[in-house]
């Protein structure tokens, strides 16, 4: 029963899945808000621009199911929520569960749910609560026929780089996304690597789960597009990208050229030009 959700997930053209992530707001963290501050109308240019999903959390992905109509993006739904993002971590770490997590997610009509896997340094009681929560998912997963996408993100410690930096290690990258793999993961959404060369490494490790590439912090259109396009050449099978997105002065201009990109093999300068 997973696939049918996977169907809706992935697009038919490519078997690729281009999923925007505004989830932010859940974090409770200064300058997430930055391009989302108003969620009615973030959700309805995302709809306009027509990525594969949108990743929200329960309390706003009303914003999307209420839109009328079959042709918009499908439901990814966020189902943890965590204090660890700040440029110091609080003396009291947690990332907790939204209650009936699948049972929601259904009424909701989500194509997939994404929860955590945090490595953070100094915090391993906060590794335990997201293998625990993963391992509290995955029987739900399978009972609804849900697709659990599991996060694995290896941050760099939160004094140097605040905790929403990626750590690009390929090795650690790995160890945590085989993990993810091993504790039941249907999709997983990881890190890049420092050097997208190397990512092929990532996509073996995962032995046939689907991985979509996180996109981290905002960068130039040119940055982001010939990442893009390398680690699709790597195998990965998507990506997950918010602030690149959401932050972007054309929204809908720099979808357009990522799913050109993303399911139709578009060049960087191809793409460049969509986005005007």
């Amino acid at each position: 029963m997973k696939s049918f959700r996977l169907n809706r997930l992935f697009n038919a053209r490519s078997n690729r899945c281009f999923d925007v992530a505004v989830d932010h707001g859940f974090f409770n963290q200064p300058g997430f808000l930055q391009g989302i501050e108003d969620m009615r109308q973030v959700v309805r240019t995302l709809v306009d621009a027509g990525p594969d999903a949108i990743q929200l959390t329960l309390g706003q992905a009303r914003h999307l199911q209420e839109i009328p109509g079959r042709q918009k993006p499908s439901l990814v739904l966020r189902t943890d929520v965590a204090n660890i993002y700040g440029k110091e971590l609080p003396s009291t770490c947690f990332s907790l569960m939204i209650e009936e997590t699948m049972l929601q997610a259904v009424r909701y009509d989500a194509v997939c749910v994404c929860v955590n896997l945090f490595q953070i340094p100094g915090a391993p009681e906060v590794h335990e609560q997201c293998v625990k929560n993963i391992l509290k998912l995955k029987p739900q997963a399978d009972y609804y026929g849900m697709p659990m996408m599991v996060e694995p993100l290896v941050f760099q410690a939160n004094a140097k780089a605040g905790g929403y930096m990626v750590n690009g290690d390929v090795v650690q990258i790995m160890h945590l996304v085989r993990q993810a793999v091993e504790l039941g993961a249907d999709i997983v959404k990881a890190d890049p690597t420092d050097d997208v060369s190397l990512y092929h490494q990532v996509v073996e490790t995962a032995a046939g789960i689907p991985v979509l590439v996180r996109g981290g912090g905002r960068v130039s259109d040119k940055e982001i597009l010939e990442r893009t396009r390398g680690l699709i050449q790597q195998g990965a099978a998507g990506i997950v990208y918010g602030r690149n997105v959401i932050q972007h002065p054309n929204p809908k201009g720099i979808t357009r050229a990522l799913m050109a990109m993303v399911h139709d093999g578009a060049a960087v300068e191809e793409a460049l030009q969509m986005i005007a």
